[in-house]
Parts: structure tokens; sequence; C-alpha cells
């Protein structure tokens, strides 16, 4: 498993996803010449999307916490991010043990049929099982229970996934390609359930999404512009300390220009990457016509739509107002900070299902991610417990740790809190909800697809 560990860890998702690819181009009979470009392309749209989030990262990061350091709170917990989080969860024996046991688990379910998902092509958002059966193993002191725990959590993100999967596809436009990771394909559930109430509401009329905003104010709603504008806003927020100085007006600029640079080049850089797929899917569909009517799906790395325009629209909105949200929201104790430029890749389930429509994915952001900060308050001191025996440290100014995109689930955090009691009884209600579910969507799979595209297209 250590070996394993670092072969994934050293090469990283830009080599391992080309040559999944490439093995799988290879199973559908795809010529060579063609199994390789579609390989080179995947790892290419992997690298760009990693250059430029990295690039992103450290020129925002700095007004982010700023702005945190504003709000002139101290909340306990401080969240440290999901890169702590993972290194948490790959440096204990429960989740080094899971690593082999979901790749054998994820490849079976797919070849048996019981998923339409081919989860081992993102291998590496494995740790989000991970750092919850940790937790339950701690606590219990049984490896069964912890491993149980997070069998029961892949399942539960396997099905959601699929549920997921065509809407995904569509509105990225990456075909047959969906998310896996469980901490953000989470929201898609409350999404689902909640789009329905939204057009009853009314919502569905206010049409606010990147295209519409386009025609209504011409070159002023260009994702490039509209990147400038929320850029130069989220700096001016994280300056109001010293909005007086040149330096703060520098950094703002910075901001402003730094992402009306992502919104520029990351569809180009998508469209390279969703090139790394016709060849397979059009491969798949013929062989697949031929045996059985199965329309499949290839797991990505959820860095494919970070940049699409709804998708870090929102999730910049949606930072500041996290922050608000996080100093009154009555029995929080957790104050968000790393995983605060993690949003745009939380929100993208909110996206795909409310179709970009950027009311509905606030809205529906601030009332899950809500519910997410109360789940980090009450796992916390188990979480911190766990990181400090790793070698995670604790911020001067906190007492406990958290990551806000891993453990502030809600859905999920049910699961763990079944297992955590060592229960018969809650650990059976939460498997029987999910074979029940399970059952409810496989019985009625086109149904429940073709009502979710229904519901998203009233957002059109």
């Amino acid at each position: 498993m250590d070996i394993l560990k670092e072969i994934i860890d050293s090469l990283g998702a830009a080599v391992v996803v080309p040559i999944v690819i490439f093995i799988i181009a290879k199973v559908f009979k795809v010529t060579t010449k063609k199994s390789f470009l579609a390989a080179m392309y995947a790892g290419v749209g992997l690298a760009g999307f990693m250059l430029l989030i990295n690039a992103f990262t450290p020129i925002i990061s700095p007004v982010i916490q700023r702005m945190v350091n504003n709000t002139g709170v101290n909340l306990p917990v401080f969240d440290v991010g999901w890169q702590a989080t993972a290194l948490v969860a790959y440096s204990t024996d429960a989740g080094m043990i899971y690593l082999g046991i979901g790749i054998v688990l994820q490849t079976v379910l797919f070849l048996i049929k019981w998923t339409d998902v081919f989860q081992p092509s993102d291998l590496w958002n494995n740790y989000s099982y991970m750092v919850w059966g940790a937790m339950v193993t701690t606590v219990t002191g049984s490896f069964a229970l912890g491993i149980s725990c997070m069998i029961l959590m892949n399942l539960y993100s396997l099905l959601i996934s699929e549920l997921l999967a065509k809407r995904w596809s569509k509105y990225y436009n990456y075909p047959n390609c969906t998310i896996i990771a469980m901490h953000n394909v989470e929201p898609s559930i409350f999404a689902i359930v909640i789009e329905p109430i939204y057009n009853f509401l009314g919502l569905n009329k206010i049409k606010l999404n990147p295209q519409t905003v386009q025609e209504k104010f011409g070159f002023l709603g260009e994702p490039m512009t509209l990147g400038l504008v929320l850029g130069i806003l989220i700096g001016i927020i994280g300056n109001m300390d010293r909005i007086t100085t040149i330096m703060a007006w520098g950094e703002i600029f910075k901001v402003g220009i730094s992402t009306s640079a992502v919104m520029a080049i990351f569809p180009k850089v998508a469209a390279v990457f969703s090139q790394a797929f016709a060849a397979i899917t059009e491969a798949a569909r013929k062989m697949m016509s031929k045996q059985t009517d199965r329309e499949w799906y290839i797991a990505v790395n959820d860095a494919c739509g970070y940049g699409e325009p709804a998708t870090l629209t929102c999730g910049l909105i949606l930072i500041p107002i996290m922050v608000f949200i996080a100093v009154i929201l009555p029995g929080n104790q957790t104050l968000p900070v790393v995983d605060l430029l993690a949003i745009p890749y939380m929100v993208q389930g909110l996206v795909a299902v409310h179709n970009g429509n950027i009311v509905k994915i606030v809205i529906s952001g601030v009332i899950w991610f809500s519910l997410g900060l109360l789940v980090c308050t009450a796992t916390a001191p188990l979480f911190t417990s766990i990181a400090t025996t790793v070698g995670v440290a604790i911020p001067a100014t906190a007492m406990l740790i958290t990551s806000f995109n891993i453990l502030g689930k809600p859905l999920m955090s049910l699961v763990f809190f079944a297992f955590l009691s060592g229960s018969p009884i809650w650990i059976g209600v939460a498997v029987v909800i999910y074979f029940a579910g399970f059952a409810f969507y496989k019985m009625n799979k086109q149904k429940i697809t073709d009502y979710i595209d229904v519901q998203a297209a009233k957002n059109a």
C-alpha cells in the first residue's frame, strides 16, 4: 500500500489519468495512435488545469486570508484545508488499507455493472472516504467498522455520481465524464431535491447566468470582463483595512487580472481535455451497441470544472458570504479559511443541476455549506486528535482544526455518525437507506435522469 501510494503521489493525476485513458482506449480497440493522442490530450488538459489553479491560488490566497482576519473574529475551529486532510487520511493505517480495497471494489463494481461510473480514473480522491473511516476506527477501535464505513460511503458517492453523471457531462461539455469525489458530488442531492421548489417559487425565471449576462451587457458580460470585475471586488473586500495604500490597489488589480485570465484561458484548456474522450466515446458506443445499451462514464478530477464561468463566479461570490455566515451562524465554531478557495470545486454539483442559474446556486450553496459548518464544528475534536498524531500543526490562534471542504458534508456525516455510534440499528438504517435508494434509482433510472434534465432546462 505504501508503494502504491508513493506511485500515485509521485506520478500525479496528470500522469495516472493518461495511462488509464490509454488502457481504456485499447480495451475498446481504438488504434494505438488515437489511444496515445487521447492519453496526451487528457494529460495536457489536466496539467493545464493544475498550472492555472496553482498559479491563481497564491495570488488570491493572501486576499482571502486578510478578508478572514478583517472579520476580527477568532472562532476556535480553524479550517486547514483539504490538502492537510488528505495528508491525514493517507497517513493512517485504515486509510492505507482502503487505498488497495477501494481500487479493487471500484473496479469490480464497474465490471459487474453495479455502477456505470468508472471510478479508478480518479484514485486520488479516495482520501475523502479514508478520513471518515479513520475517525471511526480511532473511536471504536475496530478496523472492520472503519473499513465498512468507507465502503458504504463509497457506495453512496458512486450512486450520487451516477445520478449526476449525465447532467454534469452535458453542462460541462465533457463527453461521458463525471466527477466522483464524495466531498464535491454530495451537494448535488440537495440541488436535485430543492430544484422543483425553486422553480415553483419562480427562481428559474431569473435568468442570471453567464450566457444571459453576456447577452444583456455585451462585452461587460464576457467571462473575461466578469472575471476582472469579480476579482477586483474580492480584492477590495480583502484590502478594506488598507484601502488607501498603493500596495492594496496593486494587489486588487492583480487579483482582478488573474481572475480574468482564469476565466479566459480555462475554456481553452477544457477544450483540449475534452478531446481525450472523443475517440473512446465513439469506440465504446460501437462496441457496446453490439452487446448492450449500457451508457457509462469516466470519473474525472473536479479540477476540470473549476474555471467554468458560472462555477468560478458562484465560487467567488460565496467566499465572502460564507465568512459572514460563519460569524453569525448560531452554534457554529468553525472559521472557513483555506478551503474557501475550494468552493468552485464544491459547487459543481449545484451548477450542473441548476444549469448555471447563479441565483439558485448561491442560495443552495449558502444553505448546504452552512449546514456543513455545523458538521465541521461537531467533528473537529476527533479530527484534531487524529491530525496531531500524524504531525499536522494547529495554528496559534486555533484550538481545533477541520477541513470545510472535506468534513463539511451534512449527508455523509449521517453515515459517519451511524458507524461512530457502533449501534447495529443505526448502521443498519444507513445500509438499508442506501440499498433502497439504489434499487429505486436502478428501476427508474431513465425517468430520474430525464426529470433532472427537464428541471434543469427550465433555467435555460
